[in-house]
């Protein structure tokens, strides 16, 4: 399976391939790197969302196959609409999925491409909630205000936030 690894602000990044779409963005650097047209692209679009130039299209242009349950598909296919700098509230999923907030959770954290599939843009009712990446909530949080500050810089650096 290709994969390709990238240095992040979060720490080095690996995405990886499979019939001509990406299944993985895992935390760490690959032991295999195998770059191919998609790979560098994927690459290519994460150094530019860390580099705070958000792509137009966001990640939505990049052939993705999580693999997973149909259930958690759509739960993932939900989260690609989040728009960046935004947050949705597992609740709010659950209501829009017809499910609960605990299996709409369960499948977030569940989600084998982080990032390119935001699950750091779901949050609890009352807090941020949970993520599973290295860092933990930390790296959730840091996530959530740089997507904020990339998309609103006057505001944010007006505020301070």
């Amino acid at each position: 399976m290709p994969q390709l690894s990238l240095h992040s602000p979060i720490g080095d990044l690996t995405l990886s391939e499979d019939a001509g779409a990406l299944v993985a963005l895992d935390w760490g650097w690959g032991r295999d790197q195998e770059e191919t047209p998609l790979l560098r692209h994927a690459a290519d679009l994460l150094q530019a969302y860390f580099d705070g130039v958000m792509p137009r299209a966001g990640f939505r242009d990049l052939p993705l196959a999580p693999p997973g349950t149909a259930f958690q598909r759509g739960v993932w296919e939900e989260l690609r609409r989040i728009p960046p700098g935004e947050t949705r509230s597992y609740g709010d999923l659950a209501r829009a999925m017809q499910s609960s907030a605990r299996a709409v959770g369960q499948a977030n954290g569940a989600n084998p491409i982080p990032i390119l599939i935001p699950c750091h843009r779901v949050v609890a009712q009352h807090g941020l909630g949970g993520y599973s990446a290295p860092g933990g909530i930390e790296t959730k949080s840091w996530l959530l205000a740089f997507e904020r500050r990339a998309i609103h810089p006057l505001s944010c650096a007006q505020t301070g936030h």
